[in-house]
């Protein structure tokens, strides 16, 4: 079975409020959605982030082309040809354009197979998913009410963006605590502390007992993330830095992270989420997914990777929350904080075109910086 033709859409989908986070003011979600046809006909999607303008450009001119002829089995010989095509000494740039039609290839297999995509990856680890509710605000009130409202929809895991202030990271955090009781706290800084913040901050944020403190440093400072590791108490979690498989690779080298987040846009594929699954597994490492708020085909992978993967034993990240509206007629649904698995073969989910044709646009914009402060830019690290 080959690939005979290839559509792509650039979809932004808006969010029901702005999201705040020490990177900027997000006002939706921008994906790049392709749809593969085989010689047999079976028809495959595939979904990835496009947060800057060399995803599509990359997809359309690099990615696309490359993989018309291609056996649909064949995900790990594109992502290589993909990179020997240049994009070896470029890998961040390439990774995401892989990805959407990595995933609309194992969409077809499994729908080939009549086998849901968890059954090709080792079978069902788990019955269900869970799901972390995700917070974006520098407000303590604003931030306590969503807390409630999370909380009361069932949720049981928590993570709360920090990296505004030093004020804040504290403020915040004692919030938290304060609504959601003895439950799993995730703090995600975003690389914004310099390595003698991190020491000062992590030390005053000991008393709320943070599951994790995610991308304390710059993502390039696996030193100092290593010695954050081995010097204090606080879990360190690595998602910025833990891209590639080549990344994961050497943040266990490292030792520099004690949870690694994992994402399929980011490494190229889900086949290289699951290999870098497996690195960490072999050394003990928990992993989980991070979220740049998926619509149905990317949700439902992550659900697929989830239910398979025996060391994704932490609540995955999720941004559905604060979607506007979906590509799907099927997509996922959360019921009390947790996914059920898709049972359907493939990816599990219908896709609706006129909805993508309704959500099309032809650049990207509200991913990064904010239009209500026209002079200002993220510094990493900020303080």
């Amino acid at each position: 079975m080959h690939i005979r033709k290839i559509d792509h859409w650039l979809v932004r989908m808006p969010f029901t409020e702005d999201i705040l986070w020490g990177s900027g003011r997000r006002i939706g979600t921008t994906r790049l959605v392709c749809r593969i046809e085989t010689d047999t006909s079976i028809i495959g999607y595939g979904e990835t982030i496009s947060l800057i303008a060399n995803v599509p450009a990359v997809f359309a001119d690099i990615v696309a082309p490359l993989a018309i002829g291609y056996p649909v089995a064949d995900v790990e010989r594109l992502h290589r040809h993909v990179l020997g095509a240049g994009f070896y000494h470029h890998k961040r740039a390439a990774v995401m354009a892989i990805a959407a039609l990595e995933m609309a290839m194992w969409d077809a297999l499994g729908k080939q197979a009549q086998l849901p995509l968890y059954a090709l990856w080792g079978g069902k680890w788990r019955k269900d998913v869970e799901a972390a509710a995700y917070l974006f605000t520098s407000d303590t009130n604003s931030l306590s009410e969503r807390l409630q409202r999370f909380l009361d929809a069932g949720y049981e895991t928590f993570k709360v963006k920090i990296g505004f202030d030093e004020k804040t990271d504290l403020t915040l955090a004692e919030a938290a605590r304060k609504v959601i009781g003895d439950r799993p706290l995730r703090l995600d800084v975003n690389g914004a502390w310099t390595p003698g913040t991190a020491k000062r901050q992590l030390e005053k944020l000991r008393q709320f007992d943070p599951a994790y403190v995610e991308q304390p440093l710059e993502l390039d400072d696996l030193h100092g993330h290593a010695a954050l590791v081995a010097n204090q108490p606080v879990p360190i979690a690595l998602d910025e830095s833990a891209y590639t498989l080549a990344d994961v690779g050497n943040i266990v080298r490292a030792s520099a992270a004690d949870v690694v987040l994992l994402d399929p846009h980011e490494a190229g594929g889900l086949w290289q989420t699951i290999k870098a699954a497996a690195i960490c597994e072999a050394v003990g490492i928990p992993v989980t997914l991070h979220s740049g708020a998926e619509l149905a085909l990317s949700q439902s992978a992550y659900i697929h990777l989830a239910a398979s993967l025996p060391n994704m034993t932490l609540a995955i990240d999720t941004e559905r929350a604060y979607l506007g509206d979906d590509i799907s007629p099927n997509a996922p649904k959360l019921s009390n904080g947790r996914f059920a698995i898709p049972e359907a073969p493939g990816l599990g989910v219908d896709i609706d075109e006129a909805a993508l044709e309704r959500y099309r646009v032809d650049g990207i914009v509200g991913a990064y910086l904010d239009t209500e402060r026209k002079d200002w830019f993220p510094v990493k690290p900020a303080y």
